[in-house]
């Protein structure tokens, strides 16, 4: 069996500002994007956004915002320099900070940024992780 993680979808309240908010953050649309439906591919898993109401509905939830939903999505960079300019580029896109950058209790350097629907993602260097010439970190098994 492969089982990993290849597609994170994110359920939004407006597609199209959280296309924008995307598209001015640095990434780029497939061209399998379609009506109510956003894909980034790139290297990792695609990233999805797909209206939130559509993506409770399709999982057979409710559709009640919680908070703080015990999530976050990570963007490692190679540098500390790369962190502070990757979430400047959040922040100019529309993003809201939520944890400006700074030394970590782990030994690294990381920040956190919401995007437009509240989704965090924590920018960070991470000294003893690795990235490989994608990007991605190098984790041992």
């Amino acid at each position: 069996m492969n089982l990993r993680a290849c597609m994170i979808t994110l359920g939004v309240d407006d597609l199209a500002r959280a296309r924008a908010f995307y598209e001015a953050w640095g990434f780029r649309p497939s061209q399998t994007s379609q009506g109510d439906v956003v894909f980034f591919c790139g290297p990792g898993p695609v990233l999805a956004l797909y209206p939130r109401g559509k993506l409770a509905e399709d999982a057979q939830v409710e559709d009640a915002p919680t908070g703080f939903s015990a999530v976050t999505l990570a963007a490692n960079q190679r540098s500390v320099e790369d962190v502070d300019r990757v979430f400047a580029a959040a922040l100019a896109a529309g993003g809201r900070a939520v944890k400006t950058p700074r030394a970590v209790f782990w030994g690294g350097y990381s920040g956190y940024v919401a995007d437009p629907d509240g989704h965090l993602w924590e920018i960070a260097h991470n000294p003893f992780l690795p990235l490989d010439e994608d990007g991605m970190p190098r984790l041992m098994t």
